[in-house]
């Protein structure tokens, strides 16, 4: 598959209870934001948050950020109220995430109760409980609506029993990032808990990067500028890939040398990903 492009750095959470935050949350400059129904948002405040999030979604200017619904468990009543409150309301986010998805049948279900009205919503698509893990690669093939595989580090760990770290997690990390590259989809990291260490934040979102995760989650506007420059392109990448495709296409193709390094087919494909990559980020 071609792995798609698209600038998904950062997505920043919102509770849709909080209005309030989500000019805020757009001055970050985050890749994309989501209205969060679900973890982000107490029993008692579900419908609040849905007929917040709602009008927010009614009212909102355009943006460069992708403005996505978190619903809440598709499985449970309240996450069906959420998907009938938003095809009454006659809105559309940029796409909607659906949490604990734990096979791809949740991702037809909740097609078919979208109808016609969401035949074409992209869906961000949550890997956070051990069965998820276990199907990923069928829930990433389920759907051609499905934009993203989300990695969900906390509450994986919970329904396995492992500690939240790098170690414990990273075969699961590994299964979500190969999952999506057999898609041709985006995979997302997990949002990194605790706002006030960005050194450890720095380095969660390098070693993603390097995994093959394209983006991470934030939970706080102060970690959107780390989370930016872990998975932002640097010139010296840039310069790289130009290298390499301006060469291939001197050479008209075949196996190439660029100072001293092999350069084949998939080489070149993933320096024009690159450098698709740097014109949405406008980097030069």
């Amino acid at each position: 598959m071609t792995l798609p492009v698209r600038l998904r750095r950062s997505l920043l959470f919102v509770p849709a209870v909080r209005p309030d935050r989500f000019p805020k949350a757009l001055a970050t400059g985050t890749d994309a934001i989501c209205l969060d129904l679900e973890d982000g948002v107490g029993p008692g405040a579900k419908d609040k948050a849905r007929a917040e999030a709602l009008t927010l979604l009614a009212e909102r200017v355009p943006t460069r950020a992708e403005v996505s619904l978190r619903i809440n468990d598709p499985k449970t009543d309240a996450g069906q109220r959420d998907l009938d409150a938003l095809l009454g309301a006659g809105v559309r986010p940029d796409a909607l995430m659906l949490p604990k998805v734990s096979g791809p049948d949740v991702i037809r279900a909740v097609e078919a109760s979208l109808g016609s009205d969401g035949s074409d919503l992209p869906l961000i698509v949550q890997i956070e409980t051990a069965q998820g893990v276990a199907a990923v690669t069928e829930i990433g093939t389920a759907s051609a609506n499905v934009s993203v595989l989300f990695f969900g580090a906390i509450d994986l760990a919970a329904d396995i029993g492992c500690v939240v770290d790098w170690d414990a997690l990273l075969y699961a990390r590994s299964r979500v990032v190969l999952a999506a590259a057999v898609a041709g989809v985006t995979a997302r990291d997990s949002p990194f808990m605790d706002v006030l260490a960005l050194d450890v934040l720095s380095e969660e979102s390098r070693r993603a990067r390097r995994l093959g995760f394209m983006g991470k989650a934030a939970i706080h506007p102060t970690q959107v500028s780390t989370i930016h420059e872990a998975f932002s392109l640097t010139i010296d990448e840039i310069a790289w890939a130009r290298k390499v495709v301006a060469t291939y296409e001197v050479n008209r193709g075949g196996v190439l040398l660029v100072e001293g390094q092999l350069i084949e087919r998939p080489v070149v494909r993933a320096a024009q990903r690159t450098l698709e990559a740097a014109a949405l980020a406008d980097v030069r």
